[in-house]
């Protein structure tokens, strides 16, 4: 007996997949680098949005900056707070569009889908149009190809992903903490400092328009809250975080909001003391780093940082937005395509709609982050509001311990994000929102329109229902498209007659002399099978076939028609074969009822 050593049981080892098992979960600093950058990177353009509201007022209006962003992050705390408790009722992922479909109905449920997506594009475009923005900001010679920049962006991460390279939380841990240090060192720094060390950019001319009321401060506040865009995100992956997952998961809301709030009030400060207005060929924030940092090394290395985590920040939508449509593919709310996974595994029809849908709206704005923020926050508020509701309808229905108290703060939540709602929809209606007021609609009729098409086929097709007894075929023939006697031809005719009671080889000729060579050729050979030559004078092959198929389909036999495909070794001989074959399927496919197999025959080349 061994003295000292405790007694450990056998147990068999069972290797765990990727993803599997606690150390591939995240921390709540992972979580907070892996599903905050949307949010954390919205400083790049949100006080930016305020300014350039404001500024129509002359320069004096800047001095509202600040209470018009301590507006903004109350609203970001109550939407903190009601976020925890989102995490705490839905651990499996509290997303708008599952609260909505379990607590708010079916109608409630397409909104929330439809806000999502917009949502989802439009944050690839925004944070690529921002991104490049920073990017000229410290490279003003590519000012006028901000386009272009965008365009290169999207098609890295479209590449990135439809190759299923996934973000791993301890990669983007470094370029979170360095911008994180870079925005606080721009706050703390330029506090400091009694003036800006450095302007950068080409001053502009700001006479004043009209003047700072009530209209202009709530178009300022409207702008501002495309700050808050992402913080919805922790609560939606609940599951990626290790035990106890709704503690660190509150947690790590927590501590985005702590880090927004304080990032937006101590730039406001900067603006507000400086008068920081729009110079030409720089942001806002870049202005804030050259006042800190002067326009050394600091300041190339914010910029880039800052295009760094914008670029990652839209890489989040190509994460979210394929499994969204994945979802409401398997609720036939979307073609079922959207639901196939390849082999890495991705959603690669989602991420190529995405990116289509993005590269549309970053060529039809010409890639200008500030045309693209009106449509932003809206769908996104959209959500806030119905994850609200729905959980206020949650605690009404369960009443569970202190569910008043709940329910009041979902509450205040909902009437808090209503109203933010409320105004950005009537303050910006005529800057470019009234485009999300029409797709959203379109959306969800889209999506109701697809439901109800996969209803009818099930009813249909009687899914559900037990079928009558197949029919029982009393013979069956295979039908094989043939040019010569070859060993493709052998190929073929084996495997038909492998398959069929009966076997029919038909060739198509407008030759008469190739016709007897095929003939005699096939006489030779005698392989025990019947073979018809079609005479086509217009060297027509794919008619005259489908019509020979029709014909004989006439007696209500079960026939099939097995064509042989070559195929190269390589991929790049594909384009050297011809196509008639695949031609040939979908015609048959199309015009007939009969079974329709491709066999392939493999070269060595």
């Amino acid at each position: 007996m061994a003295y000292g050593l405790a007694r450990r049981e056998l147990r068999p080892k069972v290797p765990l997949r990727p993803g599997e098992g606690e150390k591939h979960h995240l921390t709540s600093l992972e979580g907070l680098a892996a599903l905050s950058l949307d949010a954390l990177s919205s400083v790049a353009y949100g006080p930016e949005a305020i300014v350039l509201a404001l500024v129509v007022a002359g320069t004096g209006a800047l001095t509202a900056t600040l209470p018009i962003t301590l507006a903004i992050t109350f609203l970001l705390a109550a939407l903190v707070v009601s976020y925890g408790q989102v995490i705490a009722v839905h651990p499996d992922g509290g997303g708008a569009y599952a609260v909505a479909k379990k607590d708010l109905g079916r109608t409630t449920s397409l909104l929330a889908a439809a806000s999502l997506v917009v949502d989802y594009v439009l944050t690839v475009a925004v944070s690529l149009a921002a991104g490049a923005d920073a990017f000229a900001s410290a490279f003003p010679a590519l000012a006028d190809d901000k386009l272009v920049i965008c365009l290169i962006g999207l098609a890295v991460l479209t590449v990135v992903n439809l190759r299923g390279v996934t973000d791993s939380a301890r990669v983007l841990m470094l370029p979170t903490v360095l911008f994180v240090v870079a925005i606080l060192g721009i706050v703390v720094l330029g506090l400091i400092r009694s003036h800006p060390v450095a302007v950068v950019g080409t001053q502009q001319s700001f006479p004043a328009h009209e003047s700072l009321g009530q209209l202009l401060v709530l178009k300022a506040f409207s702008s501002g809250c495309s700050a808050l865009t992402g913080v919805e995100a922790i609560a939606n992956a609940v599951p990626t975080f290790r035990t106890p997952r709704v503690k660190r998961a509150q947690r790590t809301e927590l501590m985005l909001g702590a880090l927004l709030g304080i990032m937006l009030i101590g730039l406001a400060l900067l603006i507000r003391r400086d008068h920081v207005a729009p110079r030409g060929n720089v942001t806002v924030l870049a202005q804030l780093a050259a006042g800190a940092y002067g326009t050394g090394w600091a300041y190339y290395a914010t910029n880039l940082i800052v295009t760094l985590v914008l670029l990652l920040a839209a890489n989040t939508s190509f994460g979210g937005l394929p499994v969204l449509m994945s979802l409401l593919a398997r609720d036939h709310r979307l073609p079922h395509l959207f639901g196939l996974r390849a082999e890495r595994p991705v959603y690669r029809y989602g991420v190529l709609a995405l990116a289509l849908l993005a590269a549309v709206l970053l060529i039809a704005v010409d890639a200008d982050t500030h045309r693209l923020i009106p449509l932003f926050a809206i769908g996104v508020f959209i959500g806030f509001t119905l994850s609200q509701i729905g959980l206020v309808r949650h605690w009404t229905t369960q009443r569970p311990a202190r569910w008043l108290h709940r329910a009041l703060i979902n509450g205040t939540g909902a009437v808090l994000t209503t109203l933010a709602g409320v105004i950005l929809l009537g303050t910006k209606f005529l800057e470019g929102a009234w485009v999300v007021v029409i797709a959203v609609p379109l959306m969800m009729l889209l999506f109701a329109r697809v439901e109800r098409y996969y209803t009818e086929v099930g009813e249909e097709l009687g899914l559900g229902r037990i079928p009558d007894p197949p029919d029982r075929w009393t013979g069956s023939l295979v039908i094989v498209p043939l040019g010569e006697v070859s060993k493709l031809a052998r190929h073929a005719v084996s495997a038909a007659l492998a398959l069929g009671d009966e076997v029919v080889a038909v060739a198509v000729h407008a030759d008469p002399e190739k016709t007897r060579a095929l003939q005699e050729a096939w006489d030779r050979w005698n392989p025990g099978v019947r073979l018809d030559v079609i005479d086509s004078p217009h060297r027509s092959l794919v008619m005259p076939i489908v019509e020979y198929v029709q014909r004989m389909s006439g007696d209500g036999r079960q026939i099939a028609v097995l064509i042989p495909e070559v195929e190269p070794r390589h991929r790049r001989y594909e384009i050297l074969q011809n196509q008639r074959g695949l031609l040939l399927a979908t015609v048959l496919r199309a015009r007939t009822d009969v079974v329709v197999c491709m066999l392939p025959y493999r070269l060595t080349l």
